[in-house]
């Protein structure tokens, strides 16, 4: 059996999906903090049962009888996050899997700008030193995220953020598949699945100055990139109620990417998946799209 972690959040529940087109439901279970939110699942023949990072003796029920199980890295900022993960993949070892399989990151290291990913290098070590075989899938960065990075620019045309770099932006649909390959396949010594992968990053590289142009071409209107003094742009999104410790989450992002922290791009995912992967600019025709649907409740 396959155990997947956090299968109603955006990453597990479309892994979940392209499992289900791999494997029957009865070799597929799930582990979800609130049963009744997986309720369709157990509907379908999914095994359905309730585990939390934080209680990790839920997660031995959770995860009994698998063969393998996907952790889905923890979504808890500081540092309980090591802690999370680290108890996921200790019970996934205490209840015998032949395999764990975990979401990293591709700029996962111990001196990353960007705290998370100080976190997956830490959990990559731990689950290194569990002794099994193991994948840490070094995910692209989410380009869903973009959202956040552009903030408001289709209202007001302009991208206001601290100076940024090249990101390899990288669909949630494209993980997933791939996450769903590499449970379902062989993992020979030295493949690319066998222990840390390369980066899975989609080939594109584009820092926020691009994404502006992309924005302008989609919208047909001009959208410019003005760069912020990064305390000046804290000290703006503070002032319109973001908490400050999220604002120093945000922050980081950009550091770490004016550092190059994101500028990888590998063949990998797509050799994977074979086909393309998803061009960052179909996410942002759909957050487009999206900015421009009325409100629910609201016109004829």
């Amino acid at each position: 059996m396959i155990v997947v972690t956090g299968a109603t959040g955006t990453l597990g529940s479309l892994v979940v999906h392209r499992l289900l087109e791999r494997v029957p439901p009865h070799k597929l279970g799930v582990s979800v903090r609130g049963v009744e939110s997986a309720a369709a699942l157990a509907d379908a023949g999914v095994r359905v049962r309730a585990g939390d990072f934080t209680r990790p003796e839920t997660l031995l029920h959770a995860f009994e009888g698998a063969d393998q199980v996907l952790v889905v890295s923890a979504a808890i900022r500081g540092p309980g996050a090591l802690a999370a993960n680290n108890a996921a993949i200790d019970a996934a070892r205490a209840v015998g899997v032949e395999r764990i399989l975990y979401t990293s990151h591709q700029a996962a290291s111990r001196s990353a700008l960007f705290p998370p990913h100080r976190v997956h290098a830490e959990t990559e070590q731990h689950l290194a030193g569990t002794g099994l075989p193991h994948t840490a899938l070094r995910n692209g960065f989410y380009a869903s995220t973009l959202a956040v990075n552009i903030g408001d620019a289709i209202d007001t045309g302009v991208i206001a953020a601290p100076a940024d770099g090249p990101v390899s932006w990288t669909a949630h649909v494209d993980l997933a598949e791939a996450a769903a390959v590499a449970l379902t396949q062989e993992h020979a010594p030295g493949s690319p699945l066998d222990g840390a992968t390369p980066p899975l990053t989609a080939p594109e590289l584009l820092d926020l100055e691009q994404v502006a142009s992309i924005l302008s071409d989609i919208t047909g209107r001009s959208i410019r990139r003005v760069v912020v003094d990064d305390e000046e742009w804290k000290a703006a999104a503070v002032a319109r109620g973001l908490p400050p410790m999220v604002a120093d989450f945000s922050l980081g992002m950009c550091l770490a990417a004016r550092a190059g922290e994101y500028a990888v791009s590998d063949p990998t995912l797509e050799s994977l998946l074979g086909r393309p992967a998803t061009p960052a600019r179909a996410t942002l025709e759909g957050i487009v799209a999206a900015a421009s649907r009325p409100a629910a409740g609201l016109g004829d």
